[in-house]
């Protein structure tokens, strides 16, 4: 043990009894000396503090974990070293929490229900959504690392050391294995994790809220990673009865294998989350809080299973400590054995025991039979189902059958030019299929006749024709619908016909409208040219050049070939019909 019961640590902390252990760390109740306040305090794995890699990493994440201000995450106070009797101490300080973890919940309750599930989620996203905004991934999203106290707080505990022991290159396998269940599968296959992977966790840690286990399970960590990689995380719905399709659906996007089809990050889950709250109208209620501790458990130092992950070290454990007690005799047997000295007669025992056996037997043959019955129903039709006619029917109803039909979904969208937004237009296989129950289907869901989208003028035209072919429509061109364009460049798109948000066939043509520039001035016109300040006779040979007449007003002398233009009307720029007069004023 690095740091025993009563060791001072950094000259403040006082490590009292332990809370629990796992594969990387030993947690303490610890008393903070200076402020005189309860702490939890993580003291890593000697291993872990005599890898200077690990050591380094290992106060990054630290410092990352304490900047996370929010009331669903555990508060880290502080961190540091310490030379302790068998070699250096790491530790970590943390706010205690006095309860336990959702492990410890999920063990004593099972399933949770829709509105103790939602409960629990919308804090520990919450926490996550803050640590997400700056930045930071948990990595190791699990019952083990939520914390709920017995006043119904939900924390969520040891962001970044995985990433540190990952990292550094010094992960316990057997700590890693212990979190299989929870693996996003880009995390089973790269080892890359980022916002996105904690959003799997918590869909994987929704799933186990209204089903009461993870959706993989396996002999071996490797078979539930493989799964995790190969297979769609099932509807928790085809476990618990009582999950509507809205939240299924939530589940299903939450864990998708490919990360861009997941919610961006916690936050975007938790909006979605609190969206379909008020869909559904679910009513709130409080979180469920860990079984109470036993008074044996508050008095005797608690020992603690070897499995019990680190994250569930800053909780108070219930009911970690070794249990006594002693056993009640059943009444009869008790009224019997006190009426005759030595215990009871011979042939009484004897009575009871040819019972014993005639009862044993008695059950044997009925869970034969039993046995025999199941297995001739599965191996003939109970385990074939047929694939029910799901063409024309809303999304939700679909989904619905499906379930009843013990199939799992798997949905893709296309465009369909006859049935509505939502409805079911294929389904792979077809309907009355006899197919295995839990096997896996296609629905292609309609997402409903394809609309012209806007093409903003000025948008260059290979832009535009593939924003219409990425919406199923057919980009045209015609000479005929160009059109000129004070504003649009020419062979830049003005517009498209038919118009935008216009809803077509799929591989309708739509027209797109080119510019042609601005419109050029009339052929019988002429443009007016500047003429003020040249002698009158230049200025009425340069308005001839170009088809126009003058007319000379002078004020002061008459003499044409002296005098300088000082106006002209019309004035310079002026469009006019050819051999219009232009009457210069001269000086």
């Amino acid at each position: 043990m690095n740091a025993p019961p009563a060791a001072l640590l950094d000259a403040r902390y006082q490590v009292g009894p332990v809370l629990a252990r796992g594969g990387m760390s030993t947690v303490y109740r610890g008393t903070d000396t200076r402020l005189d306040r309860p702490v939890a305090i993580k003291v890593m794995e000697s291993r872990l503090a005599s890898d200077p890699a690990f050591r380094a990493r290992f106060e990054r994440e630290a410092r990352s974990a304490a900047r996370i201000d929010h009331p669903a995450v555990v508060d880290v106070h502080d961190q540091g070293d310490h030379m302790g009797v068998d070699g250096p101490v790491l530790f970590l300080v943390m706010e205690l929490v006095d309860g336990g973890t959702l492990r410890d919940v999920l063990e004593a309750r099972g399933a949770l229900g829709v509105p103790a599930a939602l409960a629990v989620m919308e804090p520990v996203l919450a926490g996550l959504a803050e640590a997400h905004r700056l930045g930071l991934v948990h990595r190791d999203v699990k019952p083990e690392n939520v914390l709920i106290s017995y006043t119904g707080e939900v924390k969520v505990a040891d962001f970044g050391l995985v990433t540190a022991a990952a990292q550094a290159g010094a992960s316990h396998a057997g700590y890693i294995l212990g979190t299989v269940n929870y693996l996003s599968p880009e995390q089973v296959t790269t080892g890359a994790a980022d916002s996105r992977s904690d959003v799997y966790a918590a869909g994987v840690l929704l799933y186990e809220l209204l089903t009461g286990a993870p959706p993989f399970s396996g002999d071996t960590a490797l078979s539930v990673a493989y799964r995790h990689v190969n297979t769609d995380v099932p509807a928790p719905s085809l476990i618990a009865g009582d999950v509507p399709p809205e939240l299924d659906e939530l589940v299903l996007r939450a864990t998708r294998r490919d990360p861009d089809a997941r919610p961006p990050d916690a936050a975007a889950m938790l909006a979605e989350l609190r969206r379909v709250a008020v869909q559904l109208e679910v009513p709130r209620v409080p979180p469920p809080v860990p079984p109470p501790r036993s008074l044996e458990d508050q008095d005797t130092l608690p020992a603690i299973p070897q499995h019990v992950p680190s994250g569930s070290g800053a909780a108070l454990p219930p009911g970690a400590g070794k249990r006594t007690g002693t056993r009640m005799m059943p009444r009869s047997d008790e009224a019997e054995h006190l009426a005759t000295p030595g215990g009871a007669p011979p042939h009484l025992r004897a009575r009871r025991r040819s019972r014993r056996i005639f009862a044993i037997w008695v059950a044997v043959v009925l869970v034969l039979a039993l046995l025999v019955g199941v297995t001739a129903w599965w191996l003939g039709s109970g385990r074939w189902t047929a694939m029910p006619s799901l063409v024309g029917l809303q999304q939700a109803t679909a989904q619905q059958l499906l379930s009843e039909s013990d199939l799992v979904a798997s949905i893709k969208t296309a465009r369909d030019n006859t049935q509505p937004e939502g409805a079911i237009t294929a389904t792979d296989p077809q309907p009355d299929a006899r197919l295995l129950r839990g096997s896996i289907v296609v629905i292609t869901v309609s997402s409903g006749r394809p609309t012209v989208p806007a093409v903003a003028p000025g948008t260059a035209v290979a832009a535009a024709e593939q924003a219409l072919r990425d919406g199923d429509l057919n980009p045209v061109r015609s000479t005929d619908a160009d059109q000129f364009s004070d504003t649009v460049p020419a062979g830049a798109v003005v517009s498209t016909n038919p118009a935008a948000g216009t809803a077509l066939p799929i591989g309708a043509p739509v027209t797109l409208v080119i510019s042609r520039g601005p419109e050029p001035p009339d052929e019988d016109q002429v443009e007016v040219p500047f003429v003020i300040g040249e002698r009158y006779d230049d200025a009425s040979d340069k308005l001839d050049d170009v088809g126009l007449d003058s007319d000379q007003h002078s004020r002061f002398s008459d003499e044409r070939g002296r005098s300088r233009v000082i106006g002209q009307d019309p004035s310079a720029g002026t469009l006019v019909d050819k051999g219009s007069t232009v009457t210069l004023e001269t000086f």
